[in-house]
C-alpha cells in the first residue's frame, strides 16, 4: 500500500533570520555615513542628501532605499525623511544621540562573524586584552563606552540612594565615569577608581577633564590577586564579572568584599540570564560575543552570581532588571 511523505517543515525561520542581517547591514551603514543629520530641518532628494554627505547619489540610493524598509526614513514623491524614531536618536548634536553606537555594533558584529572559528579552536579569535593591550589601543575603546558610563552612574547613585556612602569603590573602572558621576550626584561622596597597569593612565584623564582628581583617587590593582587598598562602604562593578571566568569571578568578589566595611553594599552592573538561560535575549546574544572576546566570559547566571556572593560573605542579594538585558544585582556584606 502506498503512503504519502510527510510535508517538509517551512525554511520560513532560517529565511527570516537570513534576511534580518539587511536591515541592521543598513541601519549601519546609515549610521556611519551620518545620512540623518541632513534630513534634520526636512526632507531631501537623493541628490541633495547624497551632496550634503559628499557620496555618490547612485551608490547612495540603494542603501535609502534600504533604509526605508527598515523603518528608519520614509520617501515620499522622491524625497526622503526622517522617521520620528531616526529623527529623535540619530541626528548628530541633538542631546539623545545615539548614532555614535556605529562602532560598538561594528566592533561586535565583526566578533560574531568569527564564532564558529572561536568555538572550533577554544580560543577567543577577537580578543580584547586589557592587561597587555597598549594606551593607544585601549583609548579609542573606553572612550566610546564613556558616556555610557556615565549615565550608568547617574542612574545607579540616584536610584539606591548613593548619597548615604561615604567611600566608593569602582572596581575596573576602565574612564571611571561611574565614579565620576556619583561624585558629580553627591557633593560629599570620595571614590576610588581601581583597573589594570595598562588602564589606569587612561582613567587618570578623564578624572582630570572631569575636575575631581581632588575626590577621585585612581589605583592599580588587579582584584583577582589581593584586594584594593584602603576602606569602603560601597563597590560597583559594572561589566567586570562577565568578562571572567567562573573561578576568578569567585576570587575577584572575595577580594572586593575584604575591602568593603561591614554592612557595605556591593552593586554588580551586567548581562545576567534567567536560571534558564533562555533569558533576556540581549543577555544570550552577547554570549556569543562574549567568547568571541574573552578566554571565560559570559553572562552568568542569577542562581551563579547568589551563589558567589554567599561565598563571599554577602547576604541580602536581590537582582533589578534594566532596559537592553541589563540587570543591577546588589547586596550587603554580612
Amino acid at each position: 500500500m502506498a503512503t504519502h511523505a510527510e510535508s517538509p517543515p517551512s525554511r520560513a525561520i532560517i529565511d527570516r533570520h537570513a534576511l534580518a542581517v539587511y536591515s541592521s547591514m543598513a541601519m549601519l551603514a546609515g549610521m556611519k555615513l551620518d545620512v540623518f543629520t541632513p534630513l534634520k530641518d526636512g526632507p531631501l532628494s537623493v541628490e541633495n542628501l547624497a551632496k550634503a554627505i559628499d557620496v555618490s547619489p547612485a551608490k547612495l540610493s540603494p542603501l535609502l532605499f534600504a533604509l526605508v524598509a527598515a523603518e528608519l526614513l520614509a520617501v515620499s514623491d522622491g524625497l526622503f525623511a526622517n522617521t520620528p524614531v531616526s529623527d529623535h536618536y540619530l541626528v548628530r548634536g541633538r542631546q539623545s544621540y545615539y548614532g555614535d553606537a556605529h562602532e560598538r555594533y561594528s566592533r561586535h558584529w565583526n566578533a560574531l562573524m568569527r564564532t564558529a572559528e572561536s568555538i572550533r579552536l577554544g580560543a577567543p579569535q577577537a580578543k580584547i586584552d586589557f592587561a597587555a593591550g597598549s594606551e593607544e589601543e585601549l583609548r579609542p575603546f573606553f572612550r566610546q563606552q564613556h558616556s555610557g558610563v556615565v549615565e550608568a552612574g547617574r542612574m545607579l547613585a540616584s536610584t539606591f540612594g548613593f548619597s548615604r556612602f561615604h567611600h566608593l569603590l569602582d572596581v575596573a573602572g576602565g574612564t571611571g565615569g561611574l565614579a565620576i558621576a556619583a561624585c558629580q550626584h553627591c557633593a560629599e561622596l570620595q571614590a576610588t577608581v581601581v583597573d589594570l597597569p595598562a588602564v589606569t593612565p587612561i582613567t587618570q584623564e578623564f578624572v582630570n577633564e572631569a575636575g575631581l582628581s581632588d575626590r577621585i583617587r585612581v589605583i592599580s590593582c588587579d582584584v583577582l590577586d589581593r584586594p584594593p587598598e584602603g576602606s569602603f562602604d560601597a563597590a560597583v562593578l559594572r561589566n567586570f564579572i562577565q568578562v571572567l571566568a567562573s573561578d576568578q569571578a569567585r576570587r575577584a568578589l572575595h577580594n572586593v568584599a575584604r575591602a568593603l566595611e561591614p554592612g557595605g553594599a556591593v552593586f554588580i552592573w551586567g548581562h545576567v540570564l534567567d536560571d534558564t538561560r533562555l533569558s533576556p535575549l540581549e543577555s544570550v546574544g552577547l554570549n556569543l560575543i562574549f567568547l568571541n572576546q574573552f578566554e571565560g566570559g559570559q553572562s552568568y547566571t542569577e542562581q551563579e552570581y547568589r551563589e558567589w556572593l554567599a561565598e563571599a560573605g554577602f547576604v541580602e542579594v536581590q537582582r533589578t532588571q534594566q532596559p537592553g538585558g541589563f540587570s543591577i544585582i546588589s547586596a550587603r556584606k554580612a
